[in-house]
């Protein structure tokens, strides 16, 4: 089985060409990369060449069941509203929503992203690739444009320092302020 590649492996930095045509080596790669997302205990979304393919797919673990969704060819055709940094509701209580990342094991941050998107992408049915759109909020939104940015050689870390996000190294069971200057 394929392992995560981590930071600051070069494949995170490759925007990924267009999938043209289903082959059995693409629905192979499909199904290794569903496997190891499925396998994930702390996995919500895994793009291909976080696995070393350079293809334009991503996978998201549906929320509830744990089965995966394919995304081949994924983009954000309209947003809704301005970027913000997303926070959890708990009891009347705002708290920062922490994105992690697979391939930067540990490691935390808050990042700017669209609440609603409006998004296309194209599915394998019956060996030929059909097109799908719907609209994303909260928390598939968020874990959608994730893993589009790794399909175009973008890294949360760049997002955190951009937008001059929050960055933390889990150490334990606390959340220890990291040093973002390395990623």
């Amino acid at each position: 089985m394929k392992k995560i590649v981590l930071y600051p492996n070069k494949i995170l930095r490759v925007v990924t060409p267009e999938i043209i045509k289903v082959t059995l080596g693409l629905k192979k790669e499909i199904s290794d990369l569903s496997l190891i997302l499925k396998k994930g205990d702390n996995a919500a979304g895994l793009a291909a060449p976080q696995i070393g393919l350079n293809k334009r797919f991503f996978g998201t673990k549906e929320i509830g069941n744990g089965s995966v969704r394919i995304f081949i060819n994924p983009k954000i055709e309209k947003t809704f509203g301005e970027m913000v940094f997303p926070v959890i509701l708990e009891n009347e209580v705002e708290d920062d929503f922490w994105e992690g990342c697979l391939s930067f094991p540990d490691y935390f941050g808050t990042v700017k992203r669209y609440l609603k998107i409006k998004v296309s992408w194209q599915e394998i049915k019956n060996d030929i690739l059909i097109e799908k759109e719907e609209t994303f909020g909260g928390f598939e939104a968020i874990v959608f444009q994730h893993e589009l940015d790794h399909l175009n050689g973008i890294v949360f870390t760049d997002h955190i320092k951009e937008d001059k996000g929050k960055f933390c190294k889990m150490i334990g069971k606390e959340m220890v302020k990291a040093d973002l200057s390395k990623f």
